[in-house]
Formats: structure tokens, sequence, C-alpha cells
């Protein structure tokens, strides 16, 4: 197994140990599972919360599909509606007290193309929907204009779904509290390539910190997923030069031309 991925399972075992141990503290000491529907896949628990969190995820949460499961290479391939309800109305880590809405994903949910954002803007929270701000404007037109596909054929999400304060970048607890979601919408799309946008969400999916602008361009893995880090729409806004335009939308083909060549 990839070294990376075995750290990121250990991770998530101690953060999972870490919150069985919180509800044993809080008295908590038996769950019912909620019964699944003859209709659907077979209900299962949705993640602990992460230690730390401010409002633990109520008991008759753990009825959902269990996310964890979900995100892991052998495990099934969830629906983003189930993974959407697993959801619920979060609560798990701080971002869930100044947000408006949460921010889920937005498009095709069978993309050949995911863009991965870092978290919702003061539009975005307004609306409930992602990238829908200037930089959504901007990466909305580089995919219709640019590429030459509609944004209702790509899936669009973020790392976290609340909008952090003044819009900050997650912090580390945020982002794994919300990361058991994001793998969880990944293996729902199952795209043939994801382009991340910016340094957080390339840091989170790859495991390590990482230099946007050296690392963008350059072709990544995310568990057996083909990977374009590029620039953030946010961060052409503020420096709109013609080399950083020019680099995104080289990227941006490449991740295209990549796409298609799977498809095939």
């Amino acid at each position: 197994m990839d070294p990376a991925l075995t750290e990121e399972l250990r991770a998530i075992a101690r953060s999972a140990r870490a919150a069985l141990r919180q509800l044993a503290e809080e008295g908590v000491e038996t769950c019912e599972r909620a019964a699944p529907a003859e209709t659907s896949a077979p209900a299962q628990r949705e993640p602990t919360p992460s230690p730390g969190a401010p409002v633990p995820a109520p008991c008759s949460d753990l009825g959902q599909i269990d996310i964890l499961d979900a995100a892991m290479p052998s495990g099934p391939r969830p629906t983003l509606d189930q993974i959407r309800e697993a959801l619920g109305d979060c609560r798990r880590c701080r971002l869930c007290e100044q947000r408006t809405q949460i921010v889920f994903g937005d498009g095709n949910p069978d993309a050949d193309l995911m863009f991965v954002g870092e978290g919702p803007g003061a539009e975005e929270d307004r609306r409930g929907l992602p990238f829908v701000g200037p930089a959504g404007e901007l990466l909305t037109a580089m995919i219709e204009k640019g590429l030459g596909i509609s944004r209702r054929d790509v899936y669009i999400c973020n790392i976290v779904k609340c909008r952090p304060p003044d819009n900050r970048t997650p912090l580390a607890d945020e982002a794994s509290t919300c990361r058991p979601f994001l793998d969880a919408q990944i293996a729902a799309v199952a795209p043939r390539v994801i382009v991340t946008l910016g340094k957080p969400a390339a840091s989170l999916l790859l495991g390590r910190d990482v230099a946007i602008t050296r690392i963008r361009g350059t072709w990544q893995n995310y568990r057996g997923i083909p990977l374009m880090p590029t620039l953030h729409p946010a961060y052409l806004l503020r420096r709109y030069t013609a080399e950083n335009r020019r680099s995104v939308w080289e990227d941006l083909k490449a991740a295209l031309v990549r796409a298609r060549e799977i498809s095939q």
C-alpha cells in the first residue's frame, strides 16, 4: 500500500479512537443503528466527530452511510445524495458557527473532471453553491470559454463545506473534520482527473505541504486518480499576469486531454 495512504488511514484510526474516548467520557454507551431502506444501499455509520469539535454529531447520525468506509479505495461507491444526507446540518467544527448555509458541491455526479477548491466565500455562503463569486465567474469562464465544455459537465466542490471567517484559509482541524466527506464525494463522482485549485486543496489531497507555484502543472496522484494542481482563480484575480493566465490555461488543457484519453 502507498505509504502516504497508510499514514492517512492510521491518522483516521487515531482520530476515531479519540472520538470514541470522548463519547465514553460524556456517558454515551450505545447508539441504535437505523434500519436500512429496502430500496437503498445498506445503512452504515456516519463518521464520528473530530476530537475538539465544538458540538459532537448527534448519536442518531450514526445510522447514516459510513463515510469513512465509503471513502476507502476498497469500499462501496456512495452516492452524492447519501453523502449529503450523512453530512446533515453539520456542526462538527467551529465553521458552523458563522455560516449561512452548507456549500456541498455542484455539477455532474458522473463528471470526468472534478475541481476541488479551498472553501466557500461570501457569495457562495449566501447562495449555497461553490465558485459563484468573482473567482467562480473566472473559473466558469475558463471552463466554458477556455475548455469549451459546460460548467454543468464538471463537478466542483471545496475541501471545507462552510465559509471560514473573513475568507481565511481553513485550519488543519477544520479540513481534517471535513476530509471524509470530500473523500466520499470523490469516490461518488469517480472522476477521470482531479484539478486542485490552490495550495490548501493540493496539500490536503496529496498528504503533504506543497508550494503551489512549484508543483502546479505537474501530474500527481490521488488514490489512483491523476491529479493536476493549479493556481486558484482568486490568486489569478490578484495577480492577473500573462504568465499566470498561460500557466493555468496549460494546466486545464492538460487535465481535459488526460480525462478524454482515459475515457476512451
